[in-house]
């Protein structure tokens, strides 16, 4: 069994989180800036099994397609291309930067870190992560 491996797509900087081997606990592995995910996630994949990728899916409240949609189906579809064996699964993000700034803040961390965004986005994609998992896996 390999790990699942989460991403919170942005415009500057990408948030990655993944599963240990067994896919029960869902972590935030680091953020990267977006220019390098594709090298980093080639990097991780020759290190460790990634069973699946699992992207964020941008979408207002309302369920239309957020502004950043069109950049992050392409990632999307790049990862596909770099990765052909391994699923790439869009998952709805919507609400996810919010909630990982509410943990943040409910954590205690000082207004340093509150204020550090690679660590929300991190947070994002361990939020989106374990929605997956929930949806997919622990009620599957």
């Amino acid at each position: 069994m390999g790990r699942i491996l989460a991403i919170d797509f942005g415009l500057k900087r990408t948030g990655i989180a993944v599963t240990d081997p067994l896919q029960i606990i869902a972590t935030g592995l680091t953020t990267v800036p977006t220019t390098e995910v594709l090298a980093f996630l080639e990097k991780y994949c020759r290190e460790e099994t990634v069973e699946c990728f699992v992207v964020g899916l941008p979408l207002h409240p309302d369920g239309n397609p957020a502004q950043i949609a069109p950049q992050a189906d392409a990632f999307a579809e790049r990862l596909r291309k770099l990765f052909p064996k391994t699923p790439v699964i869009r998952q709805d993000e919507r609400y996810t930067s919010n909630e990982a700034k509410r943990i943040i803040l409910a954590s205690g961390a000082k207004k340093q870190k509150r204020r550090d965004k690679a660590l929300v986005d991190k947070v994002a994609a361990a939020l989106i992560l374990e929605q997956y998992m929930h949806e997919n896996i622990w009620n599957g």
